[in-house]
């Protein structure tokens, strides 16, 4: 499906969008990699419809360049995407995606229930979304940088679902520690360990894919999906 475009205060921003054969139905906001709306974002919005939700993506980085789509593939995408991941501004990132989210909601195709899901940064996004937002539900995949956010954990009022892998090159342990000690009392909370695994294991074609683990995480994310939003 064609982008669709979205209104901030600031400007607008596209958003890659797939709905389901049957509406209208719940939603799911999927948050974008380090790597812009790419081709793998769009599949995994592709997945969702395929699955019975509408299914969007944002573009996060229009402020800093509008339709990044990079791959995992070669050293210069990735010193991009590193490059656009330090400069990016997370609390607007996270407006952009509360703005999406009310957007998503008002589609005639959606329920209004939706849910968030995010990869990598967008795993960060994720936990913020489910701290500052009124997102129904929200999943986390391999979040980077959440030991510093565990401050916020306090807010959380809707279930989080994280997919944690013991081995990952962007979470040290200690940090996977913390955070696994921080939210282990959280009644909102369900942590998914998957040992031996790194970062991105869920990521289909990536150097560390994981087939075993990413099917098993997908179904966990399926479970909760239906569990929350119906």
């Amino acid at each position: 499906m064609p982008d669709i475009t979205i209104d901030a205060p600031d400007g607008q921003f596209n958003a890659y969008v797939a709905k389901p054969s049957v509406t209208p139905a719940p939603g799911v906001l999927v948050i974008q990699e380090i790597f812009g709306v790419n081709q793998v974002m769009r599949e995994t919005c592709d997945s969702y419809a395929e699955k019975g939700y509408v299914a969007i993506c944002p573009d996060l980085f229009w402020r800093l360049e509008p339709n990044v789509q990079l791959t995992d593939k070669t050293d210069a995408e990735w010193q991009k995407a590193f490059d656009l991941m330090g400069r990016f501004d997370v609390d607007q990132g996270v407006t952009d995606l509360k703005t999406t989210l009310h957007a998503l909601r008002d589609m005639d195709d959606c329920t209004g229930k939706a849910a968030s899901v995010g990869y990598c940064l967008g795993g960060k996004l994720a936990f913020l979304m489910a701290t500052r937002s009124t997102a129904d539900a929200n999943v986390a995949y391999y979040g980077v940088g959440l030991d510093t956010l565990l401050h916020e954990a306090q807010n959380i009022t809707r279930p989080l679902l994280m997919h944690v892998a013991t081995e990952d090159k962007f979470v040290p342990k200690d940090a996977q520690a913390r955070i696994r000690e921080g939210l282990a009392d959280h009644e909102m909370v369900e942590i998914f360990v998957y040992e031996g695994n790194n970062h991105a294991f869920a990521r289909e074609g990536g150097e560390h894919y994981d087939p075993a683990a990413a099917s098993r995480a997908n179904e966990c994310t399926m479970t909760f999906l239906k569990q929350h939003l119906g």
